[in-house]
């Protein structure tokens, strides 16, 4: 780290007027911590940038989302839906807390109101990830009377019980796993993914 003197950690003046604001002033004045750090900006809010889908969504997803209280999509939102809609391979890279999980639930859950027998697999990189977007999926679906009926999503990892594991591949459309297990546990028994692996429409790839 670059020596600099605590004055200027503040690049911006409001940045100390919060209770977090002054911790950390306080923390980097004390001389064990100097040159801990050497920047520090606040960022000015900016006004969200909606979009509109074209075709919208089905009704199912709509009312499932309104449900949630979200009425609108942010605009990289819109752009991941249309580009996977498409087909095309897509990256999302925005903030953190700003709706990315969305960008991967709403195709996929669209796709299997459209097409039951589809598949999509989800990789996390740890299992916690994996179980807090199941329980995201798992809400979302669970909003709406028709997408509940058409999601059987399951967390697929080392702790997965030999008995779930099978009914898992029998029977789910969204497994959520890590690259690990898909290197060591699915792939090796591509046979016995057949079902899953033919109807595959999406592989999501989280924290890339």
């Amino acid at each position: 780290p670059v020596q600099v003197p605590p004055a200027s950690f503040i690049a911006d003046a409001k940045a100390a007027e919060s209770p977090l604001g002054r911790w950390l002033l306080e923390f980097a004045s004390r001389p064990e911590n100097r040159g801990a750090l050497v920047h520090w900006q606040t960022l000015p809010a900016r006004a969200a940038r909606f979009g509109e889908l074209q075709p919208p969504l089905a009704p199912a997803l709509a009312s499932a989302l309104e449900a949630r209280g979200i009425t609108r999509l942010y605009t990289h939102q819109v752009c991941a839906v249309e580009a996977l809609r498409a087909g095309r391979d897509t990256v999302v890279v925005t903030g953190t807390a700003s709706g990315k999980s969305l960008c991967f639930h709403l195709p996929a859950l669209e796709q299997l109101l459209e097409v039951p027998e589809a598949t999509a697999l989800y990789l996390f990189p740890t299992k916690a990830l994996a179980q807090d977007q199941l329980k995201s999926l798992t809400r979302l679906a669970q909003a709406g009377v028709e997408l509940s009926g058409v999601l059987n999503a399951g967390v697929y990892d080392g702790d997965t019980a030999a008995t779930t594991r099978r009914k898992l591949r029998e029977e789910a459309n969204v497994i959520l796993s890590n690259p690990d297990m898909l290197h060591a546990g699915i792939l090796p028994q591509h046979a016995r993914w057949a079902r899953f692996l033919r109807n595959l429409k999406y592989v999501v790839v989280d924290e890339m």
